[in-house]
């Protein structure tokens, strides 16, 4: 038995909680909750059938000596990772984080070496690789299906529910998130480094801020179908509309109000230590939900469609919890070889809830200590390879220039 500690306990923790006392308590125990809100703690212990001690985030390293903590699970504020990370494992821990591992070039060196320096360590909650879909895409690029690989196309929609609420949380301000290129897109660009078995080398990005914010306002874009009714969640509103007294946080800001300092339409070209190129476009405003993925190689090409809702119903616009959207969905993923006929690739149902699955899996391996003949359990490298990509792109966008990766980190 492991035992578990989490700190962070908004809405994210609640999947880690639930793995650790409902789906894999034959091999963990949750043992304390931390966080500066103690009365979002309490609403955890409320829905748990054992409460657990609770500690101030600040006590963190009293917690964690007290409580006897195995394991980690930090799931805090994206700018917090990194001081939560490094104080578990000199405090001789092992770790879980939620994507992405932190959001600075300074705050991923303490991390590195603290890894090197305690031998704990550090894996990234990168869901998305534990998709059944991504899985097949893995398994034919690996296998050489399409041959050698040149390029990449990857485009990501995230529609107005959805991509709207990173512009009322914590999200919209790119101290606490390093912005959509490190919050968001980090799950992308792990994925593309682990499809290819590549890192990567130089980014060069272009993007704005051009649907949300005062500029969304100005367009006249002001509608009641961006306005989130916390009330409508029973959970959601246990744990951020009581709890807002304590600390001032509101979950349900105005997406067009003043401040937002992250973009919502951004373009990246990345190339790779294997001479592989990438072009990657994410927008946070579209009318549907889901991505495209076209992969070039000396064989052939490999497509992929993934829909995960192909509109946002009016009633249903407030809603916030991905992959819960009652719209219709579909996935199709084609080879096209050169000479012969296109065909597709058939696979499993996709689940609708978890992140097609992906959550339960990826736990299960994490906490329920399943094997994955895959190895997709991210490490602290894996989470580096990642974040610096978000991070060269926002320093092209601030320096309107190329960005080599190696100039970012001195540690590789």
């Amino acid at each position: 038995m492991r035992r578990i500690a989490v700190i962070g306990t908004g809405s994210r923790a609640e999947m880690f909680i639930r793995a650790v006392t409902d789906d894999h308590a034959d091999t963990a125990e949750l043992v304390a909750l931390a966080d500066v809100n103690q009365s979002r703690m309490d609403v955890h212990n409320g829905w748990l059938k054992r409460p657990v001690p609770t500690y101030q985030a600040a006590d963190l390293a009293r917690m964690l000596d007290e409580q006897r903590v195995d394991e980690l699970i930090v799931t805090s504020v994206d700018s917090t990772h990194a001081g939560h990370i490094v104080t578990a494992l000199e405090a001789g821990c092992d770790v879980i984080t939620e994507k992405p591992m932190t959001v600075d070039a300074p705050s991923c060196e303490r991390i590195l070496d603290a890894v090197e320096r305690t031998g704990r360590r550090v894996q990234v909650a990168f869901n998305y690789r534990f998709n059944p879909v991504h899985e097949v895409v893995r398994t034919l690029l690996a296998g050489g299906e399409i041959g050698e690989i040149g390029s990449v196309h990857f485009e990501w929609m995230l529609d107005v529910r959805h991509g709207a609420d990173y512009f009322r949380r914590w999200h919209r301000d790119k101290a606490n998130s390093g912005g959509l290129l490190v919050h968001k897109s980090g799950h992308h660009f792990d994925l593309v480094n682990w499809w290819l078995g590549a890192a990567p080398f130089e980014v060069f990005a272009s993007g704005r801020l051009f649907f949300y914010g005062d500029r969304g306002r100005g367009r006249g874009l002001d509608d009641e179908r961006f306005t989130l009714d916390l009330t409508a969640d029973p959970r959601l509103e246990a744990l951020y509309e009581e709890p807002s007294a304590e600390d001032g946080y509101r979950r349900d800001q105005d997406v067009f109000a003043p401040g937002v300092t992250i973009e919502d339409d951004l373009a990246v070209l990345v190339r790779y230590d294997t001479g592989a190129t990438m072009t990657y476009h994410l927008t946070a405003y579209a009318p549907w939900e889901g991505y495209r993925l076209m992969v070039n190689g000396s064989k052939g090409r490999l497509e992929l469609e993934v829909v995960e809702s192909d509109h946002v119903s009016p009633a249903a616009s407030g809603m916030v919890k991905h992959g819960a959207s009652p719209e219709s969905g579909s996935v199709r993923l084609t080879i096209r070889p050169y000479w012969t006929p296109p065909y597709a690739v058939e696979l499993q149902p996709v689940e609708r809830e978890g992140h097609g699955g992906a959550d339960k899996r990826m736990t299960g391996v994490l906490l329920g200590g399943q094997t994955d003949p895959m190895n997709r359990s991210a490490t602290a490298r894996d989470g580096t390879l990642a974040l610096l990509t978000g991070l060269a792109a926002n320093q092209s966008l601030r320096d309107a220039a190329p960005v080599r990766v190696d100039d970012l980190l001195k540690k590789e």
